[in-house]
């Protein structure tokens, strides 16, 4: 396989300059799909470790290829996911700047995969829910339609980030070109699992991972098309609710109408948390939040509203919010139900009162917002309801002292990071992004990731951009990417690399 890779990569830069990253690409897209498969059929969930190291090792061979010096930078323990680190030196550079990605992947439910495993990468002739067919790998020579997709996990989320920051070195190099700053390439292995121990390798490779400013790859899109870029993130914290009923499950014939169903329970519970449009109704839950500048606010409506070409898309008869657009509501914090169980349903459903009923929330925070804080504020609410809360399982005695019993448990997630629409970096990134084509510039990404870290443990500045299509299935079954969003990040981040 290395051999092979080889052998396309010399003869790539032995062939004439190409004219553009564009052309490039174009000349070479069997070679980047070939790496690219290969990449994803390595297993990457975040908690398997050692699938992770091997994953490690194949990227830093791929870097290595690109004479991209790589190495990978460990715990003090070793026993977290590396950092692998690159770099391209420039001599004379007046600044410095990162290129992140990560390499991990969401868990899977091979089951719940229709197009293929997870970790058996296949191309479709388009969605497969819209009739798009298999296709074997394309044949040197034949023609790749741009609409093509790739199934699997990671393909988009965020192997992509991984494979288009390479092949734009490629670019580069096949046009005897260098990138106009001293360029760091970092990529992750464990953000999907929230990546508990970024901080502690921040701290450990500060020196190496010294620089001006990193530049994150990950993340959809536009909704409307256009490449994204999102000068922040939201924050992230996770909490599991339980709600408790009878100690053994009960014929509910027999207990029906007498003893609580901790499922009937629960949605009450749950539902006393949103009111009619949407909006969360624990109380101070938006107290917190720093207000948008002016000139975010001027950005956002710059922005074309997606919502209702969303809603046809998905079969959505109404949205939340009372009347605001999506990308108006992706900059205030929100709670969202992840998963919900009691008993079983379908074939396993038995008429039983359940023992107890288990929500997993999620919740999304921005600027201003305190995890540890809105957790509380939650907390809160559920007393208000007229439960005893625990942060353990109640004991006997406990369950006979309260009406209402439930457990709530959290994680210590992370807030949000935002960078000032004034930046240099910001100012530098748009006029780069927009040579590639149209652009979308907003305050904060939907999404999450840990970017406070990287300003509080290195004080640089972060920005996101985002290429996927939008339809990408990520962190769920049958996750994707089209073609022609990896051929345009591709070019996309040549233009980035060689910005003054």
């Amino acid at each position: 396989m290395m051999r092979r890779w080889m052998t396309m990569l010399a003869l790539a830069w032995a062939a004439p300059v190409a004219a553009s990253p564009q052309s490039w690409v174009e000349q070479n897209r069997h070679a980047i799909l070939r790496e690219y498969v290969d990449l994803l059929a390595l297993p990457n969930v975040a908690t398997n470790l050692a699938d992770i190291r091997r994953n490690a090792e194949h990227i830093s061979a791929m870097m290595a290829r690109r004479g991209l010096s790589p190495r990978l930078l460990e715990s003090g323990d070793g026993k977290a996911p590396p950092l692998i680190y690159g770099e391209w030196r420039v001599p004379g550079a007046k600044r410095t700047l990162i290129l992140y990605a990560h390499y991990d992947g969401q868990p899977v439910t091979p089951e719940q995969w229709k197009v293929t495993e997870p970790f058996k990468p296949v191309f479709l002739s388009g969605r497969h829910d819209k009739g798009g067919k298999p296709l074997p790998f394309p044949a040197a020579g034949q023609p790749i339609d741009p609409d093509w997709r790739v199934y699997g996990r990671a393909a988009s989320d965020d192997k992509a980030g991984v494979m288009a920051i390479l092949a734009a070195v490629d670019a580069l190099k096949a046009e005897k070109r260098r990138p106009a700053f001293n360029l760091k390439i970092v990529f992750e292995g464990e953000e999907e699992a929230g990546s508990p121990n970024l901080t502690g390798l921040l701290r450990r490779h500060k020196e190496t991972l010294a620089s001006d400013g990193w530049i994150i790859v990950d993340g959809p899109a536009h909704q409307t098309g256009p490449t994204q870029l999102t000068l922040g993130v939201r924050g992230d914290v996770n909490a599991e609710l339980i709600v408790y009923g009878p100690v053994r499950p009960l014929h509910s014939g027999h207990y029906g109408n007498w003893a609580p169903n901790p499922g009937m329970m629960l949605s009450e519970l749950l539902a006393s948390m949103k009111d009619e449009t949407g909006r969360v109704t624990i109380a101070g839950f938006y107290d917190d939040v720093v207000p948008l500048s002016e000139a975010e606010r001027a950005a956002i409506a710059a922005v074309p509203a997606p919502d209702a070409a969303l809603r046809r898309e998905l079969g959505l008869g109404w949205a939340e919010g009372g009347g605001a657009t999506l990308t108006e509501l992706i900059q205030l914090p929100s709670l969202n139900i992840n998963g919900l169980r009691s008993a079983d349903v379908g074939e396993r459903s038995r008429n039983v009162i359940p023992t107890a009923a288990t929500a997993a929330l999620d919740l999304r925070l921005v600027l201003g917002n305190d995890p540890a804080r809105q957790v509380e504020k939650l907390r809160q609410h559920i007393r208000a309801q007229g439960y005893e809360l625990f942060d353990r399982e109640p004991t006997m005695e406990e369950r006979l002292r309260f009406p209402k019993v439930a457990m709530l448990t959290s994680e210590t997630g992370y807030p949000a990071e935002r960078t000032k629409l004034e930046h240099p970096l910001v100012r530098d990134l748009t006029a780069a992004l927009r040579k590639n084509g149209p652009l979308v510039v907003l305050p904060s990404l939907g999404g999450s990731l840990p970017l406070y870290l990287i300003r509080q443990e290195l004080g640089a500045p972060t920005l996101v951009t985002g290429f996927w299509n939008h339809d990408n299935n990520q962190h769920a079954e049958d996750e994707n990417l089209r073609l022609q969003n990896l051929w345009t990040a591709i070019s996309a981040l040549a233009a980035v690399m060689t910005m003054k």
